[in-house]
């Protein structure tokens, strides 16, 4: 029988309620102890949700309560959970859960929770890990791709395609243990059509892991251009708030600035940095210096171009600079006339989109967000109802049963026995398992439900 556990699930502080979780065999029973109501919660039926008091052990009263009754086996854990709702502050919440554990129950650790609905078959480990996702989101994107996940649509999409391959693996042993049995022959052909066509539905998942990526993490993006071409009012127009210092002298940003902002549903992180041009001023060199590895480390460059001044050999390196990246151009400051420099500008940066925008006054800044969606393809994400790779840990498992896929039509291709190639269609089977957790090692789970909350 494993312990009976108990954490605050929701955040310490004042607020409306707090939530006090118990899990266990002994979940109710332990409620019990320090529940005054109508009924005892052992005489309550399950999903029920009954008013009453909670006592510590002398018999005085915590607070005024709502208790949930939930049983087995409908529940998160698939264990007993009673869930205790207090009024919110920290003094009333810690007090509940030390008369909670005063009647038996164990502290949660970290994730606990969740592991107990993992262990127990209520989840795979991606949906354990589209939890904890869900809690750390910060933008829709990256919601409702959790909650996609947490519904199990990439579970089904993995489960799926290592379906197929477990299949052939067993139908190629079978053939392999009893070559004098008359079974049913499987083919090289039938070998290399289901592992070619689990291949492609691999690398259709792997396809989404950029995107993926950017909805969990946010878009880094650098700001670029000479000095005070409006790189700063851009960052301040775009973050609405003043975070970066807006004047008339060239060079007065020194160093990096960043900050994080969700522009119509893309979650951006604003890097604003120092104007790139030749200098003597040693401080200012440090900071050119910085910008430039800020590009190399952006996703995306926003060059930015003065169309109300003289398009020049500093414009012209700053666009040599971000030629290797992903990169919008601006030509800012239209509120002041009509450039007379569009064409030249887009005859020296290639097929990068160009907006003519005014940092200013926000005109054109509209047109942004849709310029970044098409780079990044994120429309097609909007719509998709796949599965979306977010997880690094998913993306290395992909690309391992990936490769061990390819080995495996290469071996067909190249005539090499079958008994070869299964070892290699087994590697893609434990691969695609560690994704969901049948094959995941007991250190990697501990590690994952580590990084949750205490609560969760």
């Amino acid at each position: 029988m494993e312990r009976t556990i108990t954490a605050i699930s929701t955040p310490l502080g004042i607020g409306g309620i707090a939530v006090i979780r118990i899990s266990g065999d002994k979940a109710v029973e332990i409620a019990d102890k320090i529940y005054s109501g109508r009924k005892k919660l052992s005489e309550c039926k399950s999903h029920t949700v009954h008013y009453g008091f909670i006592k510590n052990e002398k018999g005085e009263k915590i607070d005024e309560v709502l208790v949930t009754v939930m049983k087995a086996p409908k529940t998160f854990t698939r264990e007993d959970v009673v869930e205790i709702s207090t009024h919110g502050g920290s003094s009333v919440a810690v007090s509940v859960l030390d008369a909670v554990i005063r009647a038996g129950a164990y502290a949660a650790e970290p994730g606990e929770f969740t592991k107990r609905a993992f262990l127990n078959g209520r989840i795979d480990l991606s949906q354990a890990e589209a939890v904890i996702d869900i809690i750390n989101s910060t933008n829709d994107l990256a919601r409702k791709n959790a909650l996609s996940q947490l519904e199990g649509t990439l579970s089904k999409e993995i489960a799926s395609v290592r379906g197929d391959l477990v299949h052939l693996a067993a139908s190629m042993q079978v053939a392999i243990d009893y070559p004098d049995e008359d079974l049913e022959d499987i083919t090289v052909s039938d070998i290399r059509n289901t592992a070619q066509n689990c291949l492609e539905r691999v690398e259709k998942l792997l396809s989404t892991a950029d995107s993926g990526k950017i909805i969990r993490d946010g878009i880094k993006v650098c700001i670029v251009g000479k000095p005070n071409v409006g790189k700063s009012s851009l960052l301040n127009s775009l973050a609405r708030e003043e975070r970066a210092i807006v004047t008339d002298i060239a060079g007065t940003t020194r160093d990096v600035i960043e900050e994080y902002i969700n522009l119509n549903g893309i979650p951006l992180v604003l890097v604003d940095t120092a104007g790139i041009r030749k200098t003597d001023d040693t401080v200012e060199k440090i900071g050119v210096e910085r910008s430039r590895r800020s590009i190399e480390e952006a996703d995306l460059v926003i060059l930015m171009i003065d169309g109300s001044t003289f398009f020049g050999d500093e414009d012209i390196e700053v666009i040599n600079a971000t030629k290797d990246k992903k990169r919008i151009v601006l030509i800012n400051k239209t509120d002041l006339g009509q450039s007379k420099y569009t064409e030249a500008v887009k005859s020296k940066i290639g097929e990068s989109p160009v907006l003519e925008v005014s940092a200013k006054t926000g005109i054109g800044l509209d047109k942004l967000s849709d310029e970044i969606k098409k780079v990044y393809k994120l429309g097609e994400i909007v719509k998709s109802d796949g599965a979306v790779i977010t997880n690094m840990r998913h993306k290395t498992s992909l690309i391992n049963a990936g490769e061990a896929l390819k080995r495996v039509v290469e071996a067909i291709d190249m005539n090499i026995p079958q008994d070869i190639a299964s070892i290699d269609i087994n590697l893609a089977i434990e691969s695609l398992g560690e994704i969901t957790g049948e094959t995941v090692s007991d250190d990697i789970v501990s590690e994952i439900f580590h990084n949750f909350c205490v609560g969760k």
